[in-house]
C-alpha cells in the first residue's frame, strides 16, 4: 500500500473563498475548510480577528475587506499562537496585537518550532513566506475578559478566555449586539479538529459549555462554513463535542486495556471516520491528536513541543 503524503503536504489545490457580511460591521472570510479570519467595525476604527500564515495571504483578505470599509485597524485579535493564524500579522499594521497572556507564553516557549512545523504540514497556505519578518509578539494580553467598546450605538466587543481547549490561551469574541460568535478552534463547523495542543477533557466538558452559554445566533469557528441559527450553532458545537468525545473513548479503551499508540490510533480512526472523515484535514490531524490524547492519558498535562522532526516521527509510526 502506497505511504500516505505527509499531513498536508500533498493538498495544493487552491480553495474557494467565501467572504460574508454577517451584520452591519461584521465580516468573516471561509474558505473551504482552510483557516476562517474575521472584522468587525467600531465607530472609527476596525477589529481584526486572526492574521492568516503570511503577509500575503493577510493582505489578500485585506483587499476584500478594504472594499466594504477604510476604517484604519487599532487592534488586532489572535485567538491562539498557532503559526497559520497569527504570522500575516505584520500586513496589518495594526495599532495593538492582541492575545490571551498564555498565548504570550507560548509563542516565547515554542513559537519557532510551530512555525516550521506548521510550514512542513500545511505548505500552500504559507503563500510567500519569505516575507514574514519573524515571530508575532502581543502588544497587549489578558486572562479572563477584555471588553472593547465599539462606539456610536455599536455596543462593544468582548474578548473572553473560556477555558483550555484547542490551546491552553485560545479566546473567543463575542457581540453581544449581535449574538454573533467568533470562536477560533475551539469549535469547527464541518471541519475537523487539531488537537495536537489540546486539553481534550476540559475541552470537551466545561469549555465547550461555556461556549453554548453565549447562546449565540450566528458562529464563525475556526474551519468550515459560517454556522447561521441557534440550532446550526448548537449542532457545530456538539459536533466538536463528538469528535473529542470520540476520541476519548477510543483511545482510552486502548490505553486503559495497555495497547499500542498505533492500536488507538486505528481504533479511532474507524470509529470517527464515518461521520468525520470526509471533512477538511481529518487525515491530517489524527495522527497528531491520538498522539496528544495519549499523553494526557499518561500524565503529560502540557503538551510537548511539536517539531518538524517530531512530526515526521509520528506520522510514520501511524500509518499503514
Amino acid at each position: 500500500m502506497a505511504k500516505k503524503p505527509f499531513a498536508s503536504s500533498a493538498d495544493l489545490t487552491e480553495k474557494k473563498e467565501s467572504f460574508e457580511i454577517l451584520a452591519d460591521g461584521v465580516y468573516a472570510l471561509t474558505a473551504e475548510g482552510d483557516p476562517n479570519i474575521g472584522a468587525i467595525e467600531a465607530e472609527d476604527f476596525l477589529i481584526a480577528f486572526e492574521a492568516r500564515a503570511t503577509p500575503k495571504a493577510a493582505t489578500d483578505w485585506l483587499a476584500q475587506l478594504r472594499e466594504h470599509t477604510k476604517k484604519p485597524i487599532k487592534y488586532l485579535v489572535l485567538s491562539h499562537y498557532h503559526a497559520v493564524r497569527v504570522l500575516g500579522a505584520s500586513a496589518f499594521h495594526a495599532q495593538t496585537i492582541v492575545t490571551h497572556e498564555t498565548t504570550r507564553f507560548l509563542i516565547n516557549e515554542r513559537g519557532e518550532e510551530d512555525w516550521l512545523s506548521e510550514y512542513g504540514r500545511m505548505p500552500r497556505l504559507f503563500r510567500e513566506p519569505e516575507d514574514i519578518p519573524g515571530l508575532t509578539h502581543p502588544d497587549l494580553t489578558f486572562t479572563d475578559k477584555l471588553v472593547i467598546p465599539l462606539g456610536g450605538d455599536r455596543g462593544d466587543l468582548v474578548l473572553e478566555y473560556c477555558g483550555r481547549g484547542h490551546t491552553a490561551g485560545d479566546i473567543c469574541a463575542w457581540l453581544p449586539k449581535h449574538k454573533i460568535l467568533f470562536a477560533g478552534d475551539l469549535v469547527e463547523s464541518a471541519a475537523a479538529l487539531y488537537t495536537g495542543d489540546g486539553f481534550h477533557f476540559d475541552w470537551s466538558s466545561s469549555t465547550l459549555d461555556k461556549i453554548k452559554a453565549y447562546q449565540a445566533e450566528t458562529l464563525i469557528g475556526g474551519r468550515g462554513e459560517v454556522a447561521q441559527g441557534r440550532q446550526a450553532v448548537d449542532a457545530a458545537i456538539e459536533q466538536t463535542r463528538g469528535f473529542l468525545l470520540g476520541m476519548i473513548e477510543k483511545v482510552g479503551e486502548v490505553h486503559r486495556a495497555g495497547g499500542t499508540l498505533k492500536q488507538a490510533f486505528e481504533a479511532t480512526h474507524e470509529h470517527l471516520a464515518p461521520q468525520y472523515g470526509k471533512w477538511p484535514i481529518f487525515e491530517h490531524c489524527l495522527p497528531f491528536d491520538v498522539q496528544r490524547l495519549w499523553d494526557e492519558m499518561d500524565g503529560i498535562d502540557w503538551p510537548r513541543i511539536w517539531t518538524a522532526e517530531r512530526d515526521k516521527m509520528v506520522w510514520d509510526q501511524l500509518q499503514d
